[in-house]
């Protein structure tokens, strides 16, 4: 693909990712690297760009859904102070791509069923009130599934606070963007201390499109979107990123 076209075809991309994800809670790193590989970006930016401009949406996100009142405190403290160790930990695992791609992917399409199911069923019910504990357990599982494949906390985090009632589908979505938001930052941080950064000098562009449908996807998700609407994309996101592991490992 020529360099005109790839500087006009991937920062639209990365706009549409971003207002996709974001309106659920999701920075999009998934799809930035889908839309970087689809243009032939090399491996060696792919990474720590994907992980800045997580950092750049997740943010965004975080601030539209905290201002709306779509976020707990409570509930996000324990899980992203006990998710960072052991995302640390996970990143040191490795498994065979045989195995626990299929798995993960596996994982993700019974989440899709759950969070698309959940819409018809108990969605907006009762929130139940869940020990501290038990938070920080769930936090660590989250955090070590987020360092061994490296596709983000948020994609567990978000249908599992929906699925148990935990927390209604805008709340979630709040969670989601400060729990990626906080883990991002610590794997650009050992991506700098191993590897170092390299981007290429239309990332600005990049990451101005990515802010842009940031902010316009968390809008739409923590002020128009109803929590049923949320749900819907969410299992959309998660049908989608568990086949592609599935058939692309």
């Amino acid at each position: 693909m020529s360099a005109e076209i790839e500087n006009i075809v991937l920062p639209l991309l990365i706009f549409v990712s971003a207002l996709l994800y974001s309106s659920v809670g999701f920075a999009g790193a998934s799809g930035y690297i889908a839309a970087m590989g689809l243009v032939g970006v090399t491996s060696a930016i792919m990474k720590p760009a994907a992980l800045i401009l997580n950092i750049f949406v997740a943010a965004s996100a975080t601030y539209k859904f905290h201002r709306a009142g779509a976020f707990s405190w409570r509930l996000f403290w324990p899980l992203a102070i006990s998710s960072i160790p052991f995302a640390y930990i996970g990143g040191f695992l490795t498994l065979p791509g045989l195995i626990y791609e299929p798995l993960i992917g596996l994982i993700l399409i019974y989440a899709a069923w759950r969070s698309f199911y959940n819409v018809n069923s108990h969605s907006d019910g009762h929130i139940k009130y869940v020990p501290l504990p038990l938070y920080l357990i769930c936090g660590g599982i989250i955090g070590l599934l987020s360092g061994l494949t490296g596709i983000g906390g948020g994609i567990f985090l978000s249908p599992f606070l929906i699925s148990f009632r935990w927390a209604e589908a805008r709340a979630a979505s709040g969670i989601a963007a400060a729990f990626i938001f906080v883990n991002s930052i610590f794997g650009l941080l050992g991506v700098i201390s191993t590897d170092g950064v390299i981007l290429p000098r239309i990332f600005p562009l990049w990451a101005l499109a990515a802010v842009i449908g940031g902010l316009v996807g968390a809008w739409l998700g923590s002020k128009r979107f109803k929590n049923a609407t949320i749900q819907k994309i969410l299992a959309l996101i998660l049908l989608l990123v568990g086949i592609k592991m599935i058939a692309m490992p």
